[in-house]
């Protein structure tokens, strides 16, 4: 009996809740956030948390944003209100609008929602020349509009949100990369290429190389970061070292930057190598990676702020018998 009587309670309940949801279909007024709960906004950002003010939304079973569908769980609706989180990544750059759907109908709010300012975080490779393919690396490169290095606009052969691919015309061989995109411009943290050359595929015009304690091949194909050459260097002891030497002395005037590319061979993860110039100045070290290039970005301030420059050198310093792969070497 007990349990007869409290069925008939739940099913009363039920009904009562029933009855009371407002069926008509639902509208949406404007959108707030969660601190300002008075002025209705014209736009928001991508994963911001927000309110779709309205009628009638109780029943709110989706909220889809253009095409991508919020989370059950980051969703609260009451008659007049759905406090809901933007998902992080929508399907346009700006224009997002807002569906919602109850049991009782679907409305639409056409509204901005902002995917954030594009982000670069690097590029591969690290040099190039006239007709160079580059893969720009980030976010939110949705509906990128344009490209340069420095002033000069390439190639956009293809993009996603994460990764755009240029090609290079003809004249430009450095810079830094800039894209943009429908919401801003973004600046990459260091420059493409190279501005002065000691080597890249052929040693650069007035430098030697001086290496010691290893054996070096100048014309391996297997192994290039690009071209078709890259530098394969053995350290046959312990503290050898790379070596280049400048004649006459190179002048470091309007340079500030020294880039190489190197790819670690076996055993080298985590192993260092030491840069140092003569004149002596200050050293700086390099962790390597075994079995990838990593294309590394020194400041000369790190190096001393040198103004001239006779020799650099690229030392093993873990004591260790290696071989490294050396290629796109010069100043910016």
């Amino acid at each position: 009996m007990a349990l007869f009587i409290g069925l008939i309670l739940l099913s009363f309940a039920s009904c009562k809740k029933e009855s009371s949801e407002n069926k008509g279909a639902p509208v949406i007024t404007g959108v707030i956030n969660l601190t300002d709960r008075q002025t209705m906004l014209s736009q928001v950002d991508y994963g911001d948390w927000i309110i779709i003010k309205g009628q009638n939304l109780s029943t709110t079973t989706k909220v889809d944003f253009n095409g991508t569908v919020a989370a059950d769980s980051l969703l609260y609706a009451t008659d007049n209100e759905i406090t809901v989180k933007i998902p992080s990544t929508l399907t346009d750059p700006i224009n997002n609008p807002i569906t919602v759907t109850t049991r009782y109908g679907t409305v639409t709010h056409q509204f901005k929602i902002l995917q954030p300012k594009p982000l670069v975080t690097g590029f591969s490779p690290g040099a190039g020349g006239p007709n160079d393919e580059v893969t720009i690396k980030g976010d939110y490169f949705k509906g990128v509009t344009e490209v340069r290095f420095d002033d000069a606009v390439v190639n956009i052969l293809s993009h996603t949100q994460t990764e755009i691919k240029v090609k290079l015309p003809a004249g430009v061989s450095a810079g830094y990369v800039y894209v943009t995109t429908p919401v801003g411009t973004a600046k990459s943290a260091n420059p493409f290429g190279l501005k002065v050359v000691i080597f890249d595929d052929v040693l650069g015009t007035g430098w030697t190389n001086t290496s010691y304690s290893s054996t070096w091949d100048m014309t391996q194909k297997n192994i290039v970061r690009r071209g078709t050459i890259a530098i394969e260097h053995n350290f046959s002891v312990g503290f050898g070292a790379a070596r280049f030497r400048s004649v006459p002395t190179f002048n470091t005037a309007g340079y500030t930057l020294l880039k190489i590319s190197i790819y670690g061979g076996p055993g080298t993860a985590g192993k260092k190598v030491r840069i140092s110039l003569t004149p002596a100045k200050s050293t700086y070290e390099l962790i390597l990676n075994e079995g990838v290039w990593t294309d590394y970005v020194v400041p000369l301030i790190n190096l001393g702020s040198p103004t001239a420059i006779d020799y650099i050198t690229f030392q093993e310093f873990s004591g260790l018998v290696s071989k490294i792969y050396i290629d796109d070497v010069g100043f910016y």
